[in-house]
């Protein structure tokens, strides 16, 4: 199954998980996706309903899920986290 996201999204939830989020251990956590970057920045993971998206340089991804389910509540709670908080600086 190939899925076709929005890099933006992505990265816009990645930030507001950053900026928002429960610190632990060089991770994020902000309503139960989990967001990191490998040791240079260039690779961010996002983790959550038993669903893996790692988000390469230039825009590639990977996604590791077992049910279409998972991946459907994980985006889900990626827009809801994008469009729920804002960035600083920014208002509502």
């Amino acid at each position: 199954m190939q899925n076709q996201i929005d890099h933006r999204l992505l990265l816009d939830a990645y930030e507001k998980i950053h900026l928002h989020g429960k610190a632990e251990q060089g991770k994020h956590t902000l309503d139960g996706i989990t967001a990191y970057t490998d040791h240079d920045g260039y690779t961010v993971f996002l983790e959550g309903h038993n669903t893996k998206l790692t988000l390469e340089f230039h825009n590639k991804y990977h996604l590791e899920y077992e049910a279409s389910r998972d991946y459907d509540l994980f985006m889900k709670k990626i827009e809801q986290i994008s469009k729920g908080y804002n960035a600083p600086g920014r208002d509502k």
